[in-house]
C-alpha cells in the first residue's frame, strides 16, 4: 500500500511565483546554470546550483552547499519565499503543446524507498548520489520533485482533477518554451483524506524521473538518524505523483562523433552483415520528436533511425527474445552490438565519444549537429512504452543509461518541503 503525507511547503510570494521557479538542477551544467542567474538573479538555480555562482571554488566544497542554504535562507527571511500556514497537498498542472498533465505534490516516506514499495528501474551514481545528499543534509530541504508512477484503479486522477475545478492557482509561471506550471494548494481535511485513503489501495509507485533525489533522501534520513539529529520530516521525502497513462515518454536520441574506422558504406555493409535492415528513408518530418517507422509488422521489431552524411536510414530488425525485457530493449541491443561491437563505445555514461540529447527536442537539432561536423552520426530511438518500464521495475531490472525521457518536465522551487 502506498501511504502519502502532507506537509507545509514552502513556496514563493505571489509576486515572486513567474520569476523563481526554475529548471532542474541536473539539465544545466554550472555555466549554462550561471548564464540564467545573471539573466534572471531572483532563478531558484541560486539555491539548487551553487556551484554556479562560485566558479572558482570546487564544487564539492562544503562551502558550496553551505552557500545554498544561506541564500534559502535569505529568500525565506526577506518573504521572497514563504511557508504555508498548515499542512496540505498540492496539485501540479502543467500544459505543453496543448496537452495537459495532472500530478499530487505530497510526501512519501523514505522507508517505502527501502522496502521496494518505491521501485526504480536505474542504478544511482555515488557521485551525483553523495553531491544531493549533502546538498539536502545542508540546506534541509527537498528543493526538487521526485516524478512519480502510479497505476490507476480509476478513482485518483478524477479526484486530483476535481481539485483544480474552477480554482485559481496558487503559484503559476511559464518557461522560456512556452509550457505552463501552475500549483494549487490543497487543505480541505475531506479531500485530503479521500486522496489518502485512494492511494492506500494502491500497492507500488515507480520512479520515472530523480532516482538520484530519492536515494540522496533516503542516505539524508539514514545519516540525521545515525546522527542523533533525525527529524519526522527527514523520514519524508518531496514527489509528485502521476498516473502512469497520462504522462508523455520520449526515446533518448544518441550522437556519436565518429565511425572509428568505418566509412559510411562500410558501416552500413557491416550493419548488414550483422543482420540488420538498412534503408534509406527519404523525406522527413524534422519538427517533430521521432521518425515513424517503416517497417510494419506484428512481430516485434528493433527500430532505430540513423542520420549520417544528410541521409536517415531505417535500421530494424525482429527482437530474438521478446521475454527477456532488459535485453530486448532497443537501448540494450543498440549498445551492445553497434556502439560496443563495432563502434569500441564500452562504457555509456562516460565514453567522450558517445553523447545524449533528450527526446523532447526536434529531429532538426540532430540534423544540425551532424551537418555541422560536430558528429558524424545520429541515432533517433522509437520510445519505450511506459508498460514496459512499470514490468523492469516490478522485475527488478536496471534499463541501460538515457533509456527514457519522461514529460512534463517539473521545476524547481515552485514547492520546497523542509526537514529541519
Amino acid at each position: 500500500m502506498v501511504q502519502i503525507y502532507r506537509f507545509a511547503a514552502v513556496r514563493p510570494g505571489q509576486q515572486y511565483s513567474e520569476k523563481i521557479p526554475s529548471v532542474p538542477y541536473d539539465v544545466v551544467t554550472a555555466e549554462e546554470a550561471r548564464e540564467c542567474i545573471e539573466k534572471n538573479p531572483l532563478s531558484f538555480l541560486r539555491v539548487s546550483r551553487p556551484d554556479a555562482e562560485l566558479p572558482d571554488i570546487a564544487p564539492n566544497d562544503d562551502r558550496v552547499y553551505q552557500r545554498a542554504r544561506e541564500v534559502f535562507d535569505a529568500m525565506l527571511a526577506d518573504g521572497r519565499m514563504q511557508r504555508d500556514p498548515e499542512p496540505g497537498m498540492y496539485v501540479y498542472r502543467a500544459v505543453q503543446d496543448g496537452e495537459e498533465f495532472i500530478g499530487l505534490v505530497c510526501c512519501v516516506a523514505t522507508e517505502d524507498y527501502e522496502n521496494r514499495r518505491i521501485r526504480r528501474h536505474e542504478l544511482t551514481r555515488y557521485d551525483k548520489e553523495e553531491d544531493r545528499t549533502r546538498h539536502i543534509d545542508t540546506v534541509g530541504a527537498n528543493t526538487g520533485l521526485v516524478f512519480l508512477l502510479y497505476r490507476d484503479p480509476g478513482e485518483i486522477f478524477p479526484s486530483i482533477r476535481s481539485l483544480i475545478d474552477g480554482a485559481e492557482p496558487d503559484g503559476s509561471t511559464t518557461t522560456g518554451q512556452g509550457v505552463l506550471h501552475q500549483v494549487y494548494r490543497v487543505t480541505d481535511d475531506a479531500a485530503l483524506s479521500r486522496l489518502e485513503e485512494l492511494f492506500s489501495a494502491v500497492p507500488e509507485t515507480y520512479i520515472a524521473d530523480g532516482h538520484h533525489r530519492a536515494k540522496s533522501a533516503v542516505n539524508v534520513a539514514e545519516r540525521r538518524r545515525s546522527e542523533g539529529r533525525f527529524t519526522e520530516e527527514a523520514g519524508k521525502f518531496m514527489v509528485v505523483l502521476f498516473a502512469h497513462d497520462r504522462v508523455r515518454i520520449h526515446g533518448y536520441s544518441r550522437l556519436v562523433a565518429d565511425l572509428g574506422d568505418y566509412t559510411l558504406p562500410g558501416f552500413i555493409g557491416a550493419l548488414l552483415k550483422a543482420g540488420w535492415n538498412v534503408r534509406p528513408y527519404g523525406e522527413i518530418d524534422t519538427s517533430g520528436y521521432q521518425v515513424p517507422p517503416l517497417a510494419t509488422t506484428d512481430a516485434p521489431m528493433h527500430v532505430m533511425h540513423f542520420y549520417l552524411e544528410k541521409t536517415w536510414y531505417e535500421v530494424s530488425r525482429p527482437v530474438a527474445d521478446p521475454a527477456d525485457l532488459v535485453g530486448s530493449l532497443d537501448v540494450s541491443v543498440l549498445q551492445k552490438e553497434i556502439l560496443e561491437g563495432m563502434l569500441g563505445i564500452t562504457d555509456p555514461r562516460g565514453d567522450p565519444r558517445l553523447h545524449y540529447m533528450g527526446g523532447a527536442k526536434p529531429l532538426s537539432g540532430l540534423e544540425r549537429l551532424v551537418d555541422s561536423g560536430e558528429y558524424a552520426l545520429a541515432i533517433a530511438m522509437q520510445p519505450v512504452a511506459v508498460e514496459t518500464v512499470l514490468a523492469i521495475a516490478d522485475a527488478d531490472g536496471v534499463m541501460p543509461p538515457k533509456s527514457t525521457w519522461f514529460e512534463p518536465k517539473l521545476l524547481s522551487g515552485l514547492v520546497v518541503h523542509t526537514i529541519d
